[in-house]
């Protein structure tokens, strides 16, 4: 089982990024998917989670309104639109997914039991 997160990338503020995380060795298609990041010296936090069925999703206040996070069920794969990005949003992203079938995605890393490798933004001018 792997997940593999990509579409990482240095960027300028006010700039986008679209990650992508692809899961294969099992379909995740009924359990909840989540992105996570860590930043230089910090500990990783919740970003975004989005539920099985893709109809409802969660984010972390700093970037509610700027990111969306997407699934494609079929295709076993997560995505994180990033919009707006600032320098704070500079870290390591991980792309996580739950190995308990819940109705609602966690927002815990204890939640998950599936992680990516991560992938990398960077926010400078």
């Amino acid at each position: 089982v792997q997940l593999q997160a990509s579409g990482g990338g240095l960027v300028q503020p006010g700039g986008s990024l679209r990650l992508s995380c692809a899961a294969s060795g099992r379909s995740f298609e009924n359990y909840g998917m989540g992105w996570f990041r860590q930043a230089p010296g910090k500990e990783r936090i919740f970003v975004a989670a989005i539920s099985w069925y893709g109809s409802s999703t969660f984010y972390t206040d700093a970037v509610r309104g700027r990111f969306t996070v997407s699934r494609s069920r079929a295709e076993n794969k997560m995505y994180l639109q990033m919009n707006n990005l600032e320098p704070e949003d500079a870290a390591v992203y991980y792309c996580a997914a739950m190995s308990r079938v819940r109705v609602l995605p966690g927002r815990k890393e204890s939640d998950y039991g599936y992680w990516g490798q991560g992938t990398l933004v960077t926010v400078s001018s």
